[in-house]
């Protein structure tokens, strides 16, 4: 990072704790997922949560990301304009277990909801399907409190694939995607959306046997 001071109005020890807030942020979240897993396995003989994967954007990510936004080199500015410095993604099995992987993060203490973008219900034009949620969390350094931004995305492991795939596709082509593909890819979405509904179905029947056998 010898470089960026010139470029973030920061020196290296400013910028090096600015970095480690984000990846503390990170620690904390994975640890409540990890918690809030262990808890329902237990309690339900059955886990919402498939796997947890963790993402922190590098100093030069962020350089771009500000530059594109036109926000000042500030690390204040770039903080609230840039909230995806950190991020989490969550996949699931089913539909419904997003929305109560969701449902018992937003009910954790201290985490503040600042925005909830239901990609589930109003997917985006290609055809893109997940949760996303940016909070807020506090975390607990050597001398004071800071609330830091993550990112939260929480899809299923069918929508998870398709994103792979869709993010493959549009790095391949430089973003210049050919309609063809393009279309083959919302109708593999549309695909995808049946799966979803039929496995959940599935799991559904099972569980109502599985109660039925047990009375």
């Amino acid at each position: 990072m010898s470089d960026l001071p010139a470029l973030i109005e920061a020196d290296q020890r400013t910028l090096a704790r600015f970095m480690n807030q984000y990846s503390f942020a990170l620690k904390e979240i994975a640890t409540r997922i990890d918690i809030l897993k262990l808890d329902f396995e237990s309690t339900h003989e059955y886990s919402p949560i498939e796997h947890v994967v963790q993402r922190l954007k590098s100093p030069q990510s962020i350089i771009r990301k500000a530059h594109e936004r036109g926000c000042t080199r500030d690390l204040t500015a770039i903080r609230e304009k840039i909230r995806d410095i950190a991020g989490i993604r969550i996949s699931c099995s089913f539909v419904s277990d997003i929305y109560r992987v969701a449902g018992m993060l937003m009910q954790q203490e201290g985490i503040e909801v600042i925005e909830y973008k239901d990609y589930i219900e109003e997917p985006k034009p290609s055809g893109y399907r997940s949760l996303h949620m940016i909070i807020e969390i506090p975390v607990h350094l050597s001398d004071r409190v800071e609330r830091v931004y993550v990112e939260v995305q929480i899809r299923t492991i069918a929508m998870d694939f398709w994103a792979s795939l869709e993010h493959k596709i549009y790095y391949k082509y430089h973003k210049e995607v050919p309609q063809r593909l393009k279309d083959e890819l919302h109708e593999t979405a549309t695909d995808i959306e049946r799966l979803d509904r039929k496995m959940e179905r599935i799991h559904k029947e099972m569980r109502e046997l599985k109660i039925a056998e047990e009375d």
